[in-house]
């Protein structure tokens, strides 16, 4: 039965908006894949997705996926992963879905939104299939990519479905090897998608089924143009289901002019700024000066896992960091000015546990899905209440609990005035707190005998060292590259008004020796000579043009010795014929 046949399409409706009251855990992009989706090189054949699991809170009368009239087989495959009941944003979601409704979803990463358009996706393909990609799932992230994939390929284990990922930063030939052997589902980031299918490698004349997840991400990150460009390229009679955590106004464009008729579902709190039940946060007044030493104390509370700092710039987050590791830390920072290679380390040894401190600015935090964090530190006072929630929310995932601590300046006390009320936080004015504070002890369950320093018996991390970087072929910070080449040919030495070269020198000394006449009026105007060579005291008259070009080394160097001994003059005696002497 096509579209336009379903009874819902006939009757004109107005968006519904469907609310459910759930904690939000939240996840950001990665930094920077703009760059990446045109280049075959960039990131590491690394899979650093998860199996399909079961990590959401649940309701114990939820109601199940079989309720629904999901596929047996896709039934059955969620089980074995663990997931039998729905979660909040999958029950709003399945009814719309599977019915082939247009839907736009506000959910943020962790709340179960990936099978909550995944199984309508599934559950509606036609199968077997004739190779041509049926679903098109478009992300931000490679990151996010590889767990949708992983994920969809989980759920549809049993079904026989082909799923394939497209992402930037690596070729294209085993991407296009795959597109012609034949898939089902394809999810990828925009950039590759655009670049495959404008190459029509990548068929999307038969896209069934849409989605657009993060889509508030693909905005932030650049990539609206493409989506808008792919969204053209796929048939208009099609479903289409949009995600994103908030609704900016590009958004809300975006949504009107390509779905139809869609309903709003919000799987969270109906105030946007609703914070973590689970998160106790700690608000101080902190003089910029004893940062490093309230964070040092901080980092050796009790019961301390996995910990993020947030600062506002990239040179922050390198000081912080470089501070931390020189205190004894397993400390490692991710901005804008590390390459990718450096980028993925700091990650990968922060999930493996390396490292247990990740000090990162809001843009480049994006894209790190880390269940485990104990701990987040606000180093300087957010931008807004958006930037807050979005970064505590890196803590109390999956039913912990977490510490948020955020750090006051004195001039930033009206900036988080504001975000308090706006949070409803009760806690206009942060208390003064200095690292010798006792509540500062009292409060985090810090030892009393901790100072600015890890003892080297809590030393046990093996550090960011400990990870290996991949070569990427991108920009490394504080390495040997083109700008340390570019340095060193850059050094000049001047005197008397003229400049010359080191390495210069040093190649056109051996022609000055060999006895070339050709050019001889240029070699008199060299600074230095090199090779010990002897020449002639400078007051010594010359013997005529006759004889300077049978002997050009000594006129050569004639000159040189001149300059060295009469610098106020090098200028003009460069320029003086030798009758003039």
């Amino acid at each position: 039965m096509s579209r336009d046949d379903w009874p819902c399409a006939l009757v004109p409706r107005e968006a519904i908006t469907l609310t459910a009251n759930t904690p939000q855990p939240e996840q950001d992009p990665t930094i920077d894949p703009v760059e990446l989706e045109h280049s075959e090189i960039g990131v590491p054949d690394t899979d650093p997705s998860h199996p399909l699991r079961a990590d959401a809170p649940v309701e114990p009368q939820a109601p199940t996926f079989e309720s629904f009239g999901v596929r047996p087989e896709i039934v059955r495959a969620l089980r074995e992963a663990g997931i039998e009941r729905t979660f909040a944003i999958q029950e709003l979601t399945l009814p719309l879905a599977m019915g082939g409704e247009d839907v736009i979803g506000q959910a943020r990463t962790g709340m179960g939104k990936t099978l909550g358009f995944g199984v309508p996706l599934l559950h509606r393909l036609e199968l077997p299939g004739d190779g041509t990609p049926q679903v098109l799932v478009v992300v931000p992230t490679r990151e996010l990519c590889l767990q949708v994939t992983h994920d969809l390929t989980d759920a549809a284990k049993h079904l026989g479905v082909r799923t394939l990922a497209i992402y930037g930063g690596r070729p294209y030939d085993t991407q296009i090897a795959a597109l012609r052997k034949g898939v089902e589902v394809v999810v990828g980031t925009p950039g590759r998608l655009l670049d495959l299918a404008e190459q029509r490698h990548l068929v999307l004349g038969k896209i069934k089924g849409l989605v657009l997840d993060e889509a508030d991400e693909m905005l932030d990150l650049g990539f609206l143009p493409d989506i808008e460009r792919i969204l053209r390229m796929v048939p208009e009679q099609r479903q289409t289901m949009l995600f994103s955590a908030t609704m900016p106004g590009p958004i809300i464009t975006l949504a009107r002019t390509f779905l139809h008729q869609p309903t709003h579902i919000r799987a969270e709190e109906n105030d946007a700024g609703a914070v973590h039940e689970r998160t106790t946060q700690f608000v101080y007044r902190a003089h910029s000066l004893d940062k490093p030493e309230v964070i040092a104390r901080i980092l050796q509370a009790e019961d301390r896992g996995l910990t993020m700092i947030f600062t506002r710039t990239k040179r922050t987050a390198q000081k912080v960091a470089d501070d931390l590791a020189e205190r004894g830390f397993a400390a490692a920072a991710v901005h804008g000015d590390l390459g990718q290679g450096a980028r993925e380390q700091a990650l990968r040894a922060f999930r493996n546990g390396k490292v247990d401190v990740l000090v990162a600015t809001d843009v480049a935090a994006r894209g790190i899905d880390v269940d485990d964090v104990t701990h987040v530190i606000n180093y300087q006072t957010p931008e807004d209440e958006k930037t807050y929630v979005h970064r505590i929310g890196r803590t109390g995932r999956a039913g912990k609990t977490g510490v948020a601590i955020t750090l006051v300046d004195w001039d930033d006390e009206p900036r988080w005035k504001l975000i308090s009320d706006t949070l409803g936080l009760e806690i206009p004015e942060p208390v003064e707190t200095y690292s010798t504070s006792p509540h500062l002890y009292s409060d985090l369950g810090i030892p009393p005998d901790a100072t600015g320093r890890l003892p080297l018996a809590k030393r046990t991390r093996a550090g960011l060292s400990a990870e290996h970087e991949e070569d990427m072929g991108g920009r490394r910070r504080g390495r040997s590259g083109p700008d340390t080449r570019s340095r060193s040919r850059s050094r000049r030495r001047t005197r008397g008004g003229g400049e010359s070269t080191a390495r210069a020198e040093s190649a056109e000394g051996a022609p000055e020796q060999r006895g070339d006449g050709a050019g001889s009026g240029e070699r008199r105007r060299r600074r230095r000579t090199r090779g010990g060579a002897s020449s002639k005291p400078n007051g010594e008259p010359s013997s005529g043009p006759d004889k300077a070009e049978a002997g050009s080394g000594e006129s050569a160097e004639r000159p040189a010795r001149r300059r060295r001994r009469r610098r106020p003059e090098a200028a003009n005696s460069a320029n003086t014929s030798p009758s003039a002497d």
